[in-house]
């Protein structure tokens, strides 16, 4: 299958390039420390290695290592552009948007949603505050672009707003409100649905995420009902899959755990994901926000 990159990264831009060193450099970077954990393996045979670090740590060392040159940082260079351009059938910029600290400020904004909005009388995350804003300000059809896979047309456009606003709370700690009952109700809301066990596999969120000391493969699995910690579970979305290729945001993050599940698509911005974003962003109060991080 043709792997799909961003509509703006077309042959004769500077950006798709731009991919490509990154990425020649990451997996430069990725072999190099592939070559010394195999040398770290092969001493552990010997008693001066008793201390050897274990593979979460090795693990923690080889994002480190990949995170200086994250490709996230062109999304983040694409989504200023957006916010700032004139677009839609109204020809208007996204700088009028209110993402909860007034009109065009986002700074700190990331780290204080989801929240309850009066304009919508909903509580909402970011994906779901930007589709609103890009119909009211720009014209567009929010109910065609939730319809719109991921990685596709205005979805695409939509993730790199995504790592640039995130971008602007980097290094500040969440806090998601909870001063509204709306805002309570999506806490138990998110609560019940982190709980609740079904499908072929008789999973929940919880399965996974429920406890300390679980892992698939090398790959250890946050516990998300308190706070993981800084630039953990909730603190580290959206990222930059390298696996794909792509940036993914909180919703494409939880729809996948969803398909992972085998429980049917909950579908873009509804009140199922916003309500897990509030369950899991008020669960991870204090935590720093990394976003937009690197992942596997």
């Amino acid at each position: 299958m043709k792997r799909q990159y961003p509509d703006w990264q077309g042959p004769r831009n500077r950006p798709l390039e731009a991919v490509r060193r990154h990425l020649t450099r990451v997996f430069a970077r990725a072999g190099v420390f592939a070559a010394g954990v195999g040398l770290l393996a092969a001493g552990m045979a010997s008693p001066c290695c008793a201390q050897s670090k274990s593979p979460a740590d090795s693990i923690a060392e080889y994002r480190k290592m990949l995170a200086d040159d994250n490709p996230a940082e062109l999304f983040e260079a694409k989504g200023e552009e957006l916010w700032k351009k004139a677009r839609g059938p109204k020809n208007i910029s996204l700088e009028a948007c209110d993402l909860g600290k007034g009109p065009g400020q986002v700074a700190g904004a990331f780290v204080s949603l989801p929240r309850y909005f009066a304009d919508t009388g909903r509580v909402q995350d970011l994906e779901s505050r930007l589709l609103t804003c890009m119909q009211v300000l720009q014209g567009f059809d929010a109910e065609q672009i939730a319809a719109t896979p991921f990685g596709k047309a205005e979805q695409v456009s939509l993730a790199s707003l995504v790592a640039w606003i995130a971008a602007q709370s980097r290094g500040l700690h969440f806090d998601v409100p909870q001063g509204r009952t709306e805002e309570r109700r999506m806490y138990e809301l998110g609560k019940q649905i982190f709980f609740y066990r079904a499908g072929p596999y008789d999973f929940a969120c919880a399965t996974c995420h429920g406890d300390d000391g679980k892992r698939i493969r090398l790959q250890e699995l946050p516990r998300l009902t308190a706070n993981p910690g800084d630039g953990v579970g909730f603190a580290a979305w959206p990222a930059y899959r390298l696996s794909t290729g792509e940036l993914w945001g909180m919703q494409r993050r939880i729809n996948d755990c969803f398909r992972q599940q085998r429980f049917p698509y909950p579908g873009f911005g509804s009140e199922v994901t916003i309500a897990l974003g509030v369950y899991m962003g008020v669960n991870a109060r204090g935590a720093e926000s990394i976003a937009p991080a690197l992942k596997r």
